[in-house]
């Protein structure tokens, strides 16, 4: 075989044998391997290999047919191919169904998760990303990403307070009118304060405090004052660093 897609054919035959193997045993497969072998004996090659996460455990032969499709039309092998082979790297036991009467609008969990892997395998894993909280209280450091595939780390929340999910990669500095912070209007702070002091053995101090504030025009954002004494210098100034639907 010439290229990679020529290779689908094989492929499917080994999932239905694998789709088989797990049904028997009461599993579904969370990631599985493709492995497209070349030429052997002196002028060998390493077999091209595909690992395929899924965001939910599966065992539907078309869904993963379709996963294999979309990665195999965005490979290109550097020789002919001789041999295929599917490997069961990780499975877990089959959920048992929903007991529940009525079908869930909008799809079930495992419609969501099946396009998720759709778009990755069409996309790629870097370009398919969710939220993944790290454990620190500087918003743009604890704003993190990872692929959408991956199980979400927990990480706890700083606080129970109120914070946007639009966070601006970079703060922007904000007038002052009549000792207010302006931006667009005056500003009126409308929640209590959240107060960061983090970074400081990494070398990056940052001496913040948070609030909810209110435009003229009832849009509501999250600012800061950095306080005296803080590394943007000895004045205290104000800075909008994210924004609230």
């Amino acid at each position: 075989m010439e290229n990679a897609e020529a290779a689908l054919a094989y492929v499917r035959g080994l999932l239905v044998q694998m789709v088989g193997w797990l049904t028997a045993r009461q599993l579904a497969i969370r990631r599985f391997g493709v492995e497209l072998r070349h030429e052997r004996g002196r002028a060998a090659i390493a077999p091209t290999k595909l690992e395929i996460a899924l965001a939910e455990p599966n065992w539907h032969e078309e869904h993963l047919v379709r996963l294999v499709k979309e990665r195999l039309a965005r490979l290109t092998v550097e020789a002919p191919m001789i041999a295929v082979a599917v490997s069961a790297l990780e499975t877990e036991p089959v959920a048992p169904p929903s007991d529940s009467l009525f079908p869930e609008p909008g799809g079930t969990p495992a419609d969501h998760a099946r396009l998720l892997e759709l778009l990755v395998a069409r996309l790629g894993a870097d370009h398919v990303r969710q939220p993944c909280l790290q454990p620190d209280y500087r918003p743009e450091v604890a704003n993190g990403w990872q692929p959408a595939t991956e199980k979400p780390v927990r990480s706890p929340l700083p606080a129970a307070l109120p914070r946007p999910t639009w966070l601006l990669g970079k703060p922007v500095a904000l007038l002052e009118r009549d000792h207010r912070p302006f931006y667009g209007s005056p500003l009126r702070l409308v929640s209590p304060p959240e107060r960061i002091e983090a970074g400081w053995w990494g070398g990056e101090l940052v001496t913040r405090d948070y609030y909810v504030a209110e435009a003229r025009d009832h849009t509501c954002y999250w600012i800061f004052q950095e306080r005296m004494g803080s590394r943007e210098g000895d004045a205290a100034r104000w800075y909008l660093h994210g924004l609230f639907g």
